[in-house]
């Protein structure tokens, strides 16, 4: 049986306005064993200042690797999200992410398709995902680094959608990053959707949906940035770790909340169940 581990996104302390380090800090004091950083391209201003958690990838990639050791965590993967139907932003987003994710330990990195431009066709999209996906494999590929895709976006909010590009590209390196939260605010039900895909599962998002956004917003969203504490929504997290228990490598819950109460309450209700 594989092993399932609980890890978090580091967009829980988004409106703390500090630092990455902090936030690796902070997520080890609440007990979590892995983190999941994001990482831009270029510089950024409250980055470079300390008051944002995103590490540029101009950094010094051991930067991430230092932060995890002193805290005593690990990587579960980086967030690496850029439009793959944007080849011109997305291949070299996505390369030097693999690239840096090698360097500094991170065995995943997570990305969609984005937001797409007005005036391509749906087919044209496919054509230009696959490029970006292709360019990006070959360089996973030879560094063992998978690349997970998430269903998050228009074309991937729907089972059918999430395969279809997801069968792009044939490559070991190319599998599913299931977010729990988007895949039930887009209409669908996610444990069917994880069962679909858990063979292919190389990391998982795990995002509650509270009623209130519930009633609000499912069925006419694709995805939402963070979710509540996992618990106090509507997912039924002892469903979704024993269908993970099913996938073929270990896998990482890493929790996508808002706020460092809701990281506290979420992992303290998955280490329960775990």
């Amino acid at each position: 049986m594989n092993k399932i581990s609980i890890g978090i996104n580091l967009e829980f302390v988004r409106h703390e306005d500090k630092s990455f380090e902090w936030g690796v800090a902070k997520a080890a004091e609440l007990g979590y064993e892995y983190v999941e950083p994001m990482v831009h391209l270029g510089r950024e201003l409250l980055s470079e200042a300390g008051y944002f958690h995103s590490v540029s990838m101009f950094d010094d990639p051991l930067r991430l690797k230092r932060a995890c050791a002193k805290a005593g965590v690990k990587l579960s993967g980086l967030s690496a999200h850029t439009p793959i139907t944007k080849p011109e932003i997305g291949v070299e987003y996505l390369k030097q992410a693999i690239r840096f994710a090698a360097e500094c330990g991170a065995p995943v990195v997570n990305t969609d398709e984005g937001p797409k431009q007005p005036w391509t066709t749906e087919a044209e999209d496919h054509v230009l995902m696959r490029y970006t996906l292709m360019e990006a494999a070959k360089v996973a590929e030879p560094r063992g680094i998978a690349i997970g895709i998430e269903c998050h976006q228009q074309y991937s909010k729907t089972p059918a959608g999430l395969d279809r590009i997801y069968k792009l590209v044939k490559s070991p390196s190319i599998g599913i990053n299931f977010d729990t939260g988007n895949s039930y605010l887009g209409g669908e039900n996610p444990y069917k959707w994880l069962e679909r895909v858990v063979g292919r599962l190389v990391h998982l998002h795990a995002k509650d949906i509270s009623i209130q956004q519930s009633t609000s917003e499912r069925g006419k969203v694709t995805g939402t940035p963070v979710g509540c504490a996992c618990g106090d929504g509507v997912i039924d997290w002892a469903r979704v770790i024993k269908i993970c228990r099913k996938a073929k490598r270990n896998i990482v819950l890493s929790v996508e909340c808002g706020t460092v109460p809701q990281a506290g309450r979420s992992i303290e209700h998955l280490r329960k169940l775990l």
